[in-house]
């Protein structure tokens, strides 16, 4: 399995249940190498640069020369496009973010069928807002938080009034962790 931005607030969360849920390898990404340290630190098996360039060879050689079955993508664009090289048989691919703000090429059917992989989008957003959609998985979620079995990580913590200085570390992809604003 792969994951997208592992040293940020929603990946190093991913890499957590991943791990708790007894995935098998797990590859993460992240930009730097102070990031990548960090994926390892929360449970990453192999931690490697994330750039949409030579983005095949890295995960073929973190996972033994083989496809992935499963990548969790939260950066979108030219990164998802070639995630897509990377996926084996019967493959996966949720996307649940675009931190690059740039758009994915269209996807052919035909390039799909081929290999039968699936491609699929997921925000939690909505999940929440629907007639108890989600409800129990976030029982549980909030149930593994309180047993200590999932920690959210604080990156940095800015009082209110820079909360601009935190959107624009955030957007620049200079932090790690989830960031918290103080009253």
């Amino acid at each position: 399995m792969v994951v997208h931005a592992a040293a940020g607030g929603t990946g190093s969360l991913v890499v957590q249940l991943a791990r708790e849920f007894g995935a098998g390898r797990i590859i993460t990404t992240a930009s730097s190498d102070d990031k990548r340290a960090f994926a390892l630190e929360v449970g990453a098996d192999a931690a490697i640069d994330g750039d949409a360039e030579g983005y095949r060879d890295r995960i073929l050689d973190a996972h033994h020369g083989r496809p992935v079955d499963i990548i969790l993508d939260a950066i979108g664009g030219p990164v998802l496009d070639r995630a897509l090289d990377a996926l084996g048989y019967l493959g996966r691919l949720v996307t649940y973010g675009v931190l690059s703000r740039q758009p994915a090429s269209a996807i052919a059917p035909s390039r799909l069928a081929v290999d039968s992989i699936t491609v699929a989008g997921f925000w939690i957003v909505p999940l929440i807002a629907r007639d108890g959609a989600g409800g129990a998985v976030l029982a549980e979620l909030l149930d593994l938080t309180a047993r200590r079995r999932l920690r959210p990580l604080v990156g940095a913590e800015y009082d209110l009034a820079r909360a601009r200085d935190a959107q624009e570390d955030l957007l620049s992809r200079r932090t790690k962790g989830k960031l918290v604003l103080r009253p």
